[in-house]
């Protein structure tokens, strides 16, 4: 599969819990996507959604759909601090940075994890309780063996005293200077949450589509993976089919898309009339190449050259 169009509440659900720990869960990608993902975590009130837990490879971004809770981080070595988060909260977590886990308030907690796959070195320590986690195994670390979930909630939640100032790693949309274009065929207004709150490997970005507008110049990428999540309004996502011509499939509140890097089909969002509000999630590769089908520029990403290569040619052009 080259992407998919989902919807969060056409998704399985399952039930994460374990002592203090209590949630909902939802795989918004599943296999639709292969070097990144997405998960919904509706959290019971009062509860936590996972172990703290400190990833060894994988960059993590949160944004909170609704409710309230606090963010629970700690420096390895260091005692865990609490920060206050709400709806329209970003939060960034760098691999080997920070232990993190969230607990909701009397509201409960709702929020999109997003997150890289690396099927190879991707270690998760859980360091109260005491296990290294990669993919389904697990190892002990210091004590005796059993599963991760069952021995954090043995060890209890975190004691994490009073609530803190918030770091630099949490920032609000509202709080995030916009960005806005207006063209002929483009129309948005743009705030990049994960530079704003630090992300290095992946980013985050909370575009507003105008209505009959396109959120940015249709485009495909050779390395880049994306995730789109529809948080308000209506619209279209457009695909530039490779023989040409465009299709167009209708998105609503809710509508997950993911488009794979290598497809070589270019694609856009266009608002509705009452315009679309858009998550847009990717990695940041410095070996992609990105293609905008209209104008027949090419981005090298890595050096940061756009440029026209001339006509397209057939494989077999001049070499028969």
């Amino acid at each position: 599969m080259s992407g998919r169009i989902a919807h969060w509440d056409d998704v399985s659900t399952r039930r994460g819990e374990e002592g203090h720990i209590a949630g909902t869960w939802r795989n918004l990608t599943g296999r639709a996507s292969k070097t990144v993902g997405l998960k919904r975590i509706t959290i019971d009130p009062g509860m936590w959604s996972t172990p703290l837990h400190l990833e060894g490879a994988e960059e993590e971004i949160f944004y909170v759909l609704s409710g309230s809770g606090i963010s629970v981080q700690a420096e390895p070595g260091e005692e865990p601090t609490a920060h206050e988060v709400g709806a329209g909260d970003c939060l960034v977590h760098l691999a080997l940075e920070n232990a993190h886990t969230l607990k909701a308030g009397d509201d409960g907690l709702d929020v999109l994890a997003f997150g890289q796959r690396h099927y190879a070195g991707g270690v998760t320590w859980l360091p109260r309780a005491g296990v290294a986690w990669l993919g389904d195994t697990w190892a002990p670390v210091g004590a005796e063996a059993d599963a991760p979930w069952p021995r954090e909630a043995a060890a209890g939640p975190p004691d994490v005293g009073e609530v803190a100032a918030r770091p630099q790693n949490i920032v609000h949309v509202a709080d995030v200077e916009p960005v806005e274009r207006e063209t002929a065929t483009v129309g948005r207004r743009m705030r990049d949450l994960g530079r704003a709150a630090g992300s290095q490997r992946t980013g985050i970005r909370h575009v507003e589509v105008f209505p009959g507008k396109l959120n940015t110049a249709p485009h495909c990428h050779s390395a880049e993976e994306e995730v789109f999540v529809v948080l308000s309004g209506s619209g279209e996502l457009l695909l530039w089919e490779r023989e040409g011509g465009t299709t167009e499939q209708p998105l609503r509140t809710g509508s997950v898309v993911t488009r794979r890097a290598g497809t070589g089909v270019p694609h856009g969002f266009r608002g509705g009339e009452e315009g679309l509000t858009l998550l847009m999630y990717g990695t940041r590769d410095p070996n992609d190449i990105c293609f905008y089908p209209r104008s027949g520029k090419v981005f090298f990403r890595g050096i940061g050259l756009i440029t026209r290569l001339g006509q397209p040619l057939d494989y077999w052009d001049g070499e028969e």
